[in-house]
């Protein structure tokens, strides 16, 4: 079997764990792309890391500072409007599709 074969097999794989479903050509695009991916993470392996310090958070040792804004009471929409603007709507609430069998 060939790489691109053998690739699209864990794309349909992953799919089906996912339920998702994907034309042939997606599949194949799929795959290339995550080629591109684990290529990347290849290339990264050979960056020498040893004396950086681990990085646990992206504002770690930063001077940005929090990038959250302070907490403040607005006055909310009115009920009626939210609702009116939702697609599908029953006795003032949101009609969604049942999700649950």
């Amino acid at each position: 079997m060939s790489d691109e074969g053998q690739d699209t097999n864990v794309v349909e794989r992953i799919a089906e764990l996912a339920r998702l479903e994907f034309a042939e050509d997606e599949l194949v695009e799929f795959a290339a792309g995550f080629r591109r991916i684990l290529e990347y993470f290849r290339q990264l392996r050979e960056v020498e890391t040893d004396d950086v310090a681990p990085t646990y958070h992206a504002l770690l040792g930063s001077e940005a500072g929090t990038p959250l804004r302070d907490d403040e009471v607005q006055e909310s929409l009115p009920s009626e409007e939210v609702v009116r603007a939702a697609p599908e709507s029953h006795d003032g609430r949101f009609r969604v599709p049942r999700v649950i069998e």
